[in-house]
């Protein structure tokens, strides 16, 4: 094995781990498997999925998918059958959450930097963003969409989750090998360990300084967790997530911390997370009448 492998493969008891980065993010494959080929084999097939779709929907590449539709001035554009899934998944959340998991509202980004600073943009800096927010003004008529002139969307409120469905679909089509796939703390597994055992699922706490981590076991299903521990801004005794209401431009009041939950997928589990989150002080009574497995920090 190369440098670059051994540095990406590492054996664990009883299996393999593989390491990567992707989606900013510290991204792992862990492996039930005595087989170093067959976990090297896995790993680089989830890896290349992530990047797959890191480049195809990165806001940031001027050759992305994304980025042709956010630079078409208000013209239609045909987009592939994936796009479309994607754009009627958000779709669906946008109806289901009365207009508040919103991917239009990432412009908010130019005003809002969550660095830990007190830098707390202006109410008219905001407003100007407000008026290029609305997923109800996009033209989206499968299989094509048209923008707004200056309106932008992003993916970036399900792709990591879409990403590890996807990579979970390709490792198990190759495998029968228990997995575990965690990308940037958004996980999914196969289904229990050998001898029908859980994974244990590591949750952070919100306060990084105390360095405080939760155990979640977990033998099928995905789980994600949404939350302000390292996306914040302090000023004058306020914490501001970094969870934004489409609707104000500002962060949610009376949001949880941190709002974990598990589902069968990931996607949906990260919808139910941030859904959580945008629902401030009915985050509890919201996942309640969900009926999903949930853990909230205040």
């Amino acid at each position: 094995m190369s440098e670059k492998t051994k540095a990406a493969l590492e054996r664990l008891d009883g299996g393999f781990i593989y390491h990567f980065s992707a989606m900013a993010s510290p991204c792992s494959v862990n492996m039930e498997t005595t087989d170093a080929q067959l976990a090297l084999h896995l790993g680089r097939a989830v890896e290349a999925e992530a990047l797959r779709i890191e480049h195809k929907f990165s806001r940031y590449r001027v050759d992305s998918a994304l980025s042709a539709i956010n630079r078409s001035a208000g013209k239609p554009v045909r987009v592939d059958s994936e796009t479309a899934a994607l754009l009627d998944y958000a779709t669906q959340c946008f109806a289901m959450s009365d207009g508040m998991f919103d991917i239009s509202s990432g412009v908010l980004r130019k005003v809002w930097r969550f660095d830990g600073s007190d830098q707390i943009p202006a109410q008219s800096d905001i407003a100007v963003l407000l008026e290029q927010i609305g997923w109800q003004k996009a033209a989206w008529n499968n299989p094509k969409i048209a923008l707004p002139d200056g309106m932008e969307i992003d993916f970036g409120g399900f792709g990591k989750e879409y990403a590890v469905d996807r990579a979970m679909m390709i490792a198990t089509a190759q495998s029968d090998a228990a997995l575990l796939i965690n990308f940037g703390g958004d996980l999914r597994v196969s289904g229990p360990r050998r001898g029908g055992k859980r994974w244990s699922a590591l949750i952070e706490q919100v306060d990084t300084d105390t360095h405080g981590r939760a155990v979640i076991e977990l033998a099928s299903g995905a789980l994600t967790t949404s939350g302000d521990s390292r996306r914040f801004l302090f000023k004058d005794g306020v914490r501001y997530g970094h969870i934004l209401n489409p609707r104000t431009g500002w962060p949610v009041r009376d949001a949880p911390r941190a709002v974990t939950v598990a589902a069968e997928t990931c996607i949906e589990a990260g919808f139910l997370s941030t859904l959580a989150m945008l629902k401030g002080k009915g985050a509890e009574a919201f996942l309640r009448a969900e009926s999903v497995p949930s853990w909230v920090v205040r």
